[in-house]
């Protein structure tokens, strides 16, 4: 019900939701829990985080280095739980996404896994390495505990895959601006977005888009495209690599970006509308509210 609220009330205000991604007990628990409150307090409408993972296949360097953090601090599923329901009792009202791999899944057993995940408030469960065709394997599970389970969608999927993600994700549509993993240095703007519209034929979640989302032009070209939202992590995160030595630092950095990408995700509808923007150019007369974020 969380993210229907939501993305029923981004509608009404002609708004794309902003989600931005940090990893669970990245770089302390206590630390972690800063930077996300620091995310939802600069304009975050829903987030999504993740377990830190050994074999992260989804992940590019940026957030691969970060994993090794939590790894590192001995920080565990059951603590990343704690957290989120510590986080669950502070934001009773935000969307909150898992985004896991199918071993840490496996590793506490799947239906324990989704009784965590609701009893802590989590919405939704994505596991990256699982696709659609082999969702089954959790579904059950996650029906029983009342937890959204949400799929990629991918920019070269057949009209089948389509289909079935437009079928079985829940919450929201995960589409993929690009090929590859997260963090690479390529403009949304070479996504394929013909995707997007058989994902509305058949009637799919609200899709929010996802993979080189890093500055507020490309927030620009996906509100063009048509999704209802974007998730944000790389470029978070890359902060996070640079001054978590430095925790004020770090926090003040996080704010900034957020609030920026924020502010663009708010304003893209209107502004396009408008004609203040021109994505194809690269021109526009945006507000300087949206300028100044880190890629």
């Amino acid at each position: 019900m969380r993210y229907q609220k939501m993305f029923s009330q981004k509608k009404q205000n002609n708004e794309l939701a902003y989600i931005p991604f940090v990893l669970l007990g990245d770089p302390t628990y206590d630390k972690s829990f800063a930077i996300i409150k620091t995310l939802i307090e600069s304009g975050a409408d829903g987030l999504e985080l993740g377990f830190s993972f050994s074999d992260p296949v989804a992940d590019g360097p940026v957030i691969q280095e970060a994993s090794l953090r939590p790894l590192a601090n001995n920080f565990s599923v059951i603590d990343g739980f704690k957290l989120l329901k510590q986080i669950r009792a502070s934001y009773p009202d935000i969307p909150i996404g898992l985004l896991t791999y199918a071993n840490l899944v496996f590793a506490q057993g799947i239906d324990s896994y989704y009784e965590l995940a609701n009893d802590s408030g989590v919405d939704s469960v994505l596991i990256a390495d699982c696709p659609v065709e082999e969702g089954s394997l959790f579904s059950k599970s996650a029906n029983k505990h009342g937890i959204d389970t949400v799929f990629i969608a991918p920019p070269d999927a057949t009209n089948e895959t389509l289909s079935l993600v437009a079928q079985n994700s829940q919450g929201y549509t995960y589409v993929l601006s690009r090929k590859g993993i997260t963090g690479t240095e390529i403009s949304a703007n070479q996504a394929k977005t013909d995707f997007l519209g058989k994902l509305r034929e058949f009637k799919s979640a609200p899709l929010v888009q996802g993979f080189g989302i890093s500055t507020p032009d490309h927030i620009y070209q996906a509100a063009e495209a048509g999704v209802d939202g974007v998730i944000t992590g790389s470029a978070i995160v890359k902060l996070i690599n640079q001054y978590y030595n430095e925790p004020q630092i770090m926090l003040d950095a996080i704010s900034d970006y957020a609030k920026a990408m924020a502010n663009a995700a708010h304003q893209a509808q209107h502004l396009l509308q408008e004609g203040l923007i021109n994505v194809d150019s690269g021109n526009d007369q945006r507000t300087t509210a949206c300028n100044g974020a880190a890629s």
